[in-house]
């Protein structure tokens, strides 16, 4: 199997018909979310370019009016587009007519995004029970055109992860246009994830008119209750699929839509509190329920690494790194989750430097070194310290000279009262 990391040949001559950047949105999370909060995330996002937000949807009924909220919104961002469309949450139960219903409300608006001139609708899952069904689906299209809207298929059936299994894909719906790869992290095991899956699905999915959609993520932890089933295929009560060697999942993700070329790629999540693959800013106003391991765990910085390679995926070029000027960086459960072995106990430092640096990190006494190369994205990490309660200090000196320092805002403890995977981000700059 090649590794994500090592597919820097392959792929690279696919032209996508869009290349657009888009964010999954959990609309679960937004119950007192106001147009003024989607305007400002709208602006944050656009910042780093995304294009829109794919918003995922249950069956909450104040989802609808939150909804409208987000539609309004991205309205008034007409010059240049940013743009929406929906993502049902098939985990949920729902009916055609409803559905039907949701699409129609929305598909005459400015910011509703298409594909070739049909409204682009996607799912997270529905290849399962009674979704399962073919009729379902071509029923849910046809109900759509008899109204007059004409949509582009392109869901994320979880089911079909295998990329021996792309062919069937097919046989089994014939009313899809596309397909939305949703696995962004190893299938439970310590190993490097692969584009296996994406370069599978991607062929296939070209012999239909809709678009191949590549998710991409940071990291995947959650500890909620038993019954919880955000994002996964079965009912487990946690996971951590995220941070370990030898290459960390933010580089693999990123570089592979760089390679891979998809014709849209779906960054998950923008506001995902409750697996922890949120890149947004950390806003009250969003809903993070019992998941307690977000309180005062920024994960801001990640998107100075997604604006670089959102930059490199629609252009084709490896962006010139230079300073950001205007960086602003803000800053339970009684057993372990499953695969808590997987990450390493290490503090890892991501670099965009102008010119080369040999880059030292400390906490107490534990100590590392490695080389940034300039207008190169470089790693690096070092392990915990046998001592308590240090914290991270890291160090960019060139010619015997510190230019650039910083300590980390999380102390290394060795106990704790609850289990808390969810990483803190933090940035120098």
């Amino acid at each position: 199997m090649l590794s994500r990391i090592l597919l820097c040949l392959l792929s690279l001559a696919h032209v996508a018909f869009a290349q657009h950047v888009f964010a999954h949105w959990m609309l679960a999370e937004a119950y007192s979310f106001t147009q003024n909060d989607w305007e400002n995330d709208i602006s944050s996002a656009r910042s780093i370019g995304i294009d829109g937000f794919a918003l995922n949807m249950n069956a909450n009924d104040y989802e609808a009016s939150r909804l409208v909220d987000a539609y309004a919104a991205a309205a008034t961002f007409s010059n240049p587009d940013f743009k929406l469309f929906i993502s049902f949450d098939m985990s949920y139960s729902w009916s055609v007519s409803g559905m039907v219903s949701i699409v129609t409300a929305h598909a005459d608006s400015p910011a509703q995004y298409e594909w070739n001139d049909k409204v682009l609708v996607s799912t997270y899952s529905g290849d399962t029970g009674s979704y399962g069904n073919v009729d379902f689906w071509s029923g849910f299209k046809s109900n759509l055109a008899n109204q007059g809207v004409s949509i582009s298929l392109a869901p994320a059936f979880t089911t079909y992860r295998d990329p021996n299994l792309a062919s069937k894909l097919l046989s089994t719906y014939p009313s899809i246009d596309g397909f939305m790869n949703w696995w962004s992290w190893p299938n439970d095991i310590l190993a490097n994830l692969t584009t296996d899956t994406d370069v599978a699905y991607q062929k296939a999915i070209s012999q239909r008119t809709g678009p191949y959609i590549m998710g991409v993520s940071p990291w995947w932890y959650k500890d909620l209750s038993a019954d919880q089933n955000w994002g996964l295929s079965t009912q487990i009560r946690s996971r951590i699929i995220c941070g370990s060697k030898p290459v960390h999942l933010v580089v693999f993700e990123y570089m592979s839509l760089v390679q891979v070329k998809p014709d849209i790629v779906e960054i998950i999540t923008w506001s995902g509190c409750g697996e922890s693959h949120y890149i947004a800013d950390l806003n009250p106003n969003i809903n993070i329920g019992n998941a307690t391991y977000v309180d005062g765990q920024d994960h801001a910085p990640w998107r100075k690494v997604a604006q670089y390679y959102n930059s490199w995926y629609k252009t084709g070029t490896q962006p010139t790194i230079t300073n950001p000027k205007s960086a602003v960086c803000a800053g339970g459960i009684t057993s372990a989750p499953r695969n808590a072995n997987f990450p390493a106990d290490e503090v890892f430092a991501l670099t965009m430097v102008t010119s080369d640096a040999m880059i030292t990190l400390d906490i107490s006494s534990s100590h590392s070194e490695f080389t940034a190369h300039s207008n190169q994205v470089s790693m690096g990490s070092v392990p915990f310290p046998v001592e308590d309660s240090q914290i991270p200090y890291i160090q960019i000196p060139r010619n015997s000279v510190k230019v650039k320092d910083g300590y980390g805002s999380i102390f290394v403890e060795k106990t704790c009262t609850e289990y808390n995977f969810n990483p803190f981000v933090g940035i120098v700059v």
